[in-house]
């Protein structure tokens, strides 16, 4: 049976589905160090449509989209119950915490699936999912979003027990260019907003992260990584993550789709030419890290690069630089 929807968000029909679980307790997202092993998520389509994005593929097999024709990309889906479902996750059979020991402060991080803060309805449920751990662990949280709406995040949180000592906020953009973001961050807040919004987080004392990603290929691969550190404050930021584009699903293809479509053929030749062999690719994503690595301090980097073979050897020697090899 099809689930029913009875209302849109960002021009999206919405579907709910059972919450059987939210959290993920051992997450692939380890791995990248954005996590100690947790993630959660409330969601398994997003509000918005990123060209690059390539969940599509991973929840391709998923039974949450099963009676639902729509594309995944075209749809939102919501987890009917989450906060009740995570509540229950975290306590036993009693109602008591599983989790609760002072020296188990691992990082749970949200969201894989979809964005923590896409619209406030959504601002307002991730709210009540973050009251839910720091009532019942002593985790750490890493939100990232998409959004510039993550201070409304914080000021819901604000009087609760050491939640801006446990919260950790970024937002995540490849370019400054908010014409150029537009094109294949379709429906997401301007770039331009969402800094505004992490050097407000900066400014009344949060704890922040950088995310430089997914970033195209560049004419000018130094400045375009300095112009990004300033303009996250990367001083402010305890971490830095950067990566170029992930290969996966349709992810080269709507990218390469959007930028031609939306006016910029000149970038999207140049992703044409870097994905048209396997050196270039390679170059690309050098020339990215190379540029990034000089500008911060040892083990403030964290370079997402997804190697081969072939190139592994070379990657393995940067580790020490920041990279984290996937």
């Amino acid at each position: 049976m099809k689930p029913e929807t009875r209302f849109v968000m960002n021009g999206k029909p919405v579907f709910q589905v059972p919450a059987k679980s939210i959290i993920n307790f051992d997450s692939a997202f380890r791995h990248k160090l954005l996590c100690d092993g947790p993630t959660f998520s409330a969601g398994s389509a997003c509000v918005y449509r990123c060209s690059f994005c390539y969940v599509p593929d991973i929840m391709r097999k998923s039974p949450h989209l099963s009676g639902i024709r729509e594309k995944h990309e075209d749809v939102v889906i919501r987890r009917a119950g989450a906060v009740d479902a995570m509540r229950k996750q975290l306590t036993d059979a009693r109602g008591n915490p599983k989790f609760y020991d002072f020296t188990d402060t691992r990082v749970i991080y949200a969201s894989p699936l979809v964005d923590v803060a896409g619209n406030m309805e959504l601002v307002r449920e991730t709210i009540e999912l973050c009251k839910v751990i720091l009532e019942l662990t002593c985790w750490q949280i890493r939100l990232l979003s998409k959004s510039n709406l993550l201070p409304k995040i914080a000021e819901g949180l604000d009087g609760i027990a050491d939640a801006k000592r446990r919260i950790i906020y970024g937002v995540s953009t490849g370019t400054l260019d908010d014409n150029l973001a537009r094109v294949f961050e379709r429906d997401c807040p301007l770039v331009s907003k969402r800094i505004a919004s992490l050097h407000w987080l900066q400014d009344h004392g949060y704890r922040t992260f950088g995310m430089i990603c997914p970033s195209l290929p560049q004419t000018d691969y130094n400045r375009f990584a300095q112009e990004m550190a300033e303009a996250i404050r990367a001083e402010k930021c305890e971490h830095i993550w950067a990566e170029v584009i992930n290969v996966r699903g349709d992810s080269y293809t709507n990218t390469f789709n959007a930028l031609k479509n939306g006016g910029f053929k000149a970038e999207a030749h140049w992703l044409q030419l870097v994905f048209s062999t396997t050196d270039r690719w390679e170059t690309y994503a050098r020339k990215t890290f190379d540029a990034h690595a000089p500008l911060y301090s040892p083990g403030k980097l964290r370079f997402l690069q997804y190697v081969t073979a072939n190139s592994r050897a070379w990657w393995e020697q940067q580790r020490n630089l920041g990279v984290v090899i996937l």
